[in-house]
């Protein structure tokens, strides 16, 4: 079993292609639908994406301290 996409694994995104190698739903095969696992795919996306800004944001403002 595949193990949980976290907020932290954003520190293993490099560019874009790896968004899709870290996103993992482990509970994609008992999903009722496919359509359902897609959305939870999405929503695992845009939480790393935002983690991602956030981290991007805090390194900015080290820059111009």
């Amino acid at each position: 079993m595949a193990k949980r996409t976290y907020p932290s694994d954003a520190r293993h995104v490099v560019d874009a292609d790896d968004l899709e190698d870290v996103v993992r739903d482990k509970r994609e095969d008992w999903r009722a639908s496919g359509a359902t696992a897609r959305r939870r795919q999405r929503r695992y996306k845009k939480r790393l994406i935002s983690q991602i800004a956030r981290q991007e944001g805090d390194h900015e403002s080290d820059v111009f301290d």
